[in-house]
């Protein structure tokens, strides 16, 4: 049989990167502006370890892990933020920081997804949430500032400066589903969520098959609620259940919520962000229960971020701190639809 001569030229330009040039010198403009705005406001850039013994806990996060060497079975972990190693800083005294660096999810690939990404993590020292979120604002506004008199791939920058609106998570699925949730009893839950997505959820479904209330409740996020946020123009979710910010410390205004926010434009999800906990003890009882939930939903266990809970008993400084994905501002800001778009390479 004959070699098939489109198949074989399709596989020999795989060396080639996935965006343009054109994107790549984008992504270099958008870069110096991250840096000159971080600079103009005091914070200092910082470097911290891909790899570590330590890894932050997230039942929802799965990290890519490693041996050390073949005589040991001790392992190493691909960062899945660089949270950990830059509280260690913070507590340190290093005052307001931010990092541009690499971080890895394992399983998390698709249109929106790439195991390996670009994330810029940042802490404000004295800040509150509602502080960071007109931070990110502005961030991303001189962003666009600077890229839209160079290029003219960004052709998402109008949406981009467009007001930013916030709306509690409640409300959000209020909106989107004509009823509010967080107080929603697990039974009505569990019927919502087969009567809005079709996804069958067993009445013993927690004993079983280790679903948890958090679970039916991102379902319903990722289904019915993500797809209406941001449309109209960039929009914060405030005020998540507590259950749902293992790191961000509890709302005094609204009981059972977070400080934690989440920002979205065009229904694509672009930063994370919460007030910092700083109480070690409790966030060694979250790292339990959230290992517990890993385990019920078949995962193993993680070992946590010892160090970090060190530095946090030293003291670690009232902040707020923001984890934001690089790839994806610039999707937005380029009105691209797969992530391939705006990287050189990917999975």
């Amino acid at each position: 049989m004959k070699d098939n001569p489109s198949a074989e030229s399709s596989r020999r330009a795989q060396w080639r990167p996935s965006c343009s040039l054109d994107m790549l010198r984008l992504r270099a403009i958008a870069l110096t502006a991250v840096r000159d705005f971080f600079r103009d406001r005091g914070y200092l850039e910082v470097e911290t370890p891909l790899l570590s013994h330590d890894i932050v806990v997230d039942a929802h996060l799965e990290p890519f892990s490693l041996q050390i060497s073949e005589a040991s079975e001790e392992r190493l972990y691909l960062q899945t933020s660089p949270e950990a190693a830059m509280k260690r800083l913070l507590a340190a005294g290093s005052g307001s920081i931010y990092q541009i660096t690499r971080s890895f999810r394992a399983g998390e690939i698709g249109a929106r997804h790439n195991p390996e990404f670009t994330m810029i993590e940042w802490y404000g020292v004295g800040d509150t949430f509602q502080d960071q979120m007109k931070f990110v604002e502005e961030l991303i506004g001189a962003v666009v500032d600077r890229c839209v008199q160079i290029s003219n791939l960004c052709t998402g920058a109008a949406q981009l400066r467009k007001p930013y609106h916030s709306l509690p998570y409640d409300q959000c699925f209020e909106r989107a589903l004509g009823m509010t949730v967080q107080d929603l009893p697990d039974e009505e839950l569990q019927r919502l969520v087969m009567d809005r997505t079709g996804y069958e959820v067993p009445a013993d479904s927690t004993q079983q098959f280790g679903f948890q209330r958090d679970d039916l409740l991102n379902l319903l996020l990722a289904e019915c609620v993500e797809p209406t946020m941001g449309r109209q123009q960039p929009e914060f979710m405030t005020h998540y259940p507590i259950s749902q910010a293992a790191l961000a410390v509890a709302c005094d205004d609204v009981p059972g919520t977070a400080c934690r926010f989440e920002l979205y434009v065009n229904s694509l999800e672009l930063c994370n962000g919460y007030q910092e906990l700083s109480d070690a003890d409790e966030l060694q009882r979250r790292d339990t229960t959230q290992n517990i939930i890993r385990t019920q939903n078949g995962r193993s266990t993680l070992p946590g971020a010892s160090l970090m809970l060190d530095a946090m008993r030293h003291g670690l400084p009232p902040c707020s701190g923001v984890a934001l994905g690089f790839d994806r501002l610039l999707m937005a800001m380029t009105d691209s639809h797969d992530i391939r778009e705006v990287t050189a390479f990917t999975l």
